[in-house]
């Protein structure tokens, strides 16, 4: 794969013309997929695909366009040609872009982590065995992604990863559910049947009668699962630099306000140990590791090449997080359940949105296998809920304590491509957690 990569970079390379300059960038795998119902196998496949991302530029102006490839070198390039062709004809038409920032510098890397994976058979027959008489519902994706980038000055990088995701849950009947998963480099069949037996556990407890708490706040504990949902509202301008310039993000007062979270809060984007790549489609490198807030405090931001250009900052990467990691805490995971002592276990949360942005409050529903919690026993299933609740108290003022274990959770998205965004993240205990329904 890396060699085809390379060699149709040079063929684009070779059939430049003037002053014009090309970037392309490369998003491939080769995947396998199981899904799961009742605890058998519904449907298997295997997926090979290339998708290349092709820009020229000729001074200030830049046309783009995207091809699904084969991999077959003569095919490739006759159809690179015809579109090297389609974005000539196209730039003379288009405006000067004054935000378009090009990496003059060569930094080419290689990032080829080989497979630790088993094989997929291998995997699918544990799970199968583990399953037996449940009604285990799932998809496994299994297997090297690649991405790739290249440019007429010479730079190639290249990042070839091969990971795991098995997203599945154990039915019991209408909506009551427990949902789990377990994501990796390396399959470990103990970690599987831990968590697989934790899960089944919980199906045991999900089959006594519901109940429903009246609105208002309540202790909970946050499962890495449910806090990775709030962190990724982050996503949406939170920690993007452009959006903090132009007061649209929802940290914005920790800039401007001097607003700050929990000390025992941190928050970093680790490329480093993530499965995203370190480079960016415009061929500017990622630093290993960027400091976004250090013990509650906002201390930094991830800033594009467009924005780097607009005001005159370096780039750092995307302006979204790719490859979270939050700081650990102290209190051991096995000591959450009597730590949180009355009130509520969250599994997970769903539906999230913003209620007031600019306060950073969010509102969302609980869903599937979350509990009430009393005396450090968990007592009952929990009907659904909705809480309203802002950042700054959840992980500020009303944060009691981080777990000292952490989860890795690797995006489970799937639709046209596996995803590389990754999440290394701890269970949050909380008080005074607001349900408003």
């Amino acid at each position: 794969m890396q060699h085809w990569f390379y060699t149709l970079a040079d063929e684009i390379t070779a059939r430049l013309r003037g002053d014009e300059q090309f970037t392309c960038w490369l998003s491939a795998e080769a995947s396998d997929f199981v899904r799961f119902n009742r605890g058998l196998i519904r449907q298997s496949g295997h997926v090979q695909q290339r998708y290349l991302t092709l820009k020229l530029i000729s001074g200030q102006r830049q046309a783009q366009g995207e091809l699904t490839l084969s991999g077959a070198r003569d095919e490739d390039t006759a159809l690179v040609a015809r579109l090297i062709d389609t974005l000539r004809t196209q730039l003379p038409d288009l405006p000067d872009d004054p935000y378009l920032l090009v990496s003059t510098e060569v930094q080419s890397s290689e990032r080829i982590v080989a497979s630790a994976l088993p094989p997929t058979q291998d995997i699918v027959d544990e799970v199968l065995s583990v399953a037996a008489g449940h009604d285990f519902v799932g998809i496994l994706a299994s297997g090297p992604v690649y991405r790739g980038f290249a440019n007429s000055l010479g730079q190639r990088n290249w990042h070839e990863v091969a990971s795991f995701n098995l997203d599945w849950s154990l039915y019991h009947a209408a909506d009551k559910a427990v949902k789990s998963g377990y994501a990796g480099f390396r399959w470990d069949g103990a970690a599987f049947r831990d968590k697989f037996a934790e899960a089944a556990r919980q199906l045991v407890l999900l089959q006594r009668p519901a109940v429903s708490i009246a609105p208002g706040p309540s202790r909970v504990f946050l499962t890495p699962t449910a806090l990775a949902e709030i962190i990724g509202m982050l996503n949406w301008g939170g920690v993007s630099e452009k959006s903090l310039r132009t007061k649209q993000s929802s940290l914005r007062r920790m800039r401007d306000e001097g607003l700050t979270l929990n000390n025992g809060v941190s928050l970093f984007e680790n490329t480093a140990d993530g499965l995203a790549p370190s480079f960016q489609a415009e061929g500017f490198i990622k630093p290993p590791r960027v400091n976004l807030i250090e013990r509650g405090q906002l201390v930094g931001s991830l800033i594009s090449p467009r924005t780097a250009r607009e005001y005159g900052l370096v780039t750092n990467g995307d302006e979204s997080l790719a490859s979270i990691e939050v700081a650990a805490g102290t209190l051991p995971q096995a000591e959450a359940l009597s730590a949180l002592d009355t009130g509520v276990w969250i599994s997970n949360l769903w539906y999230l949105n913003y209620s007031d942005r600019a306060s950073c409050r969010m509102t969302g529903m609980t869903r599937f296998a979350s509990f009430r919690v009393e005396n450090g026993e968990i007592v009952a299933p929990l009907n659904v809920m909705r809480f309203d609740e802002s950042l700054y108290r959840m992980l500020g003022d009303n944060l009691m304590a981080l777990t000292r274990e952490r989860e890795l959770l690797i995006d489970g998205m799937s639709y046209g491509q596996r995803g590389t965004d990754s999440a290394l993240l701890p269970g949050a205990l909380v008080e005074d957690f607001r349900f408003v329904l």
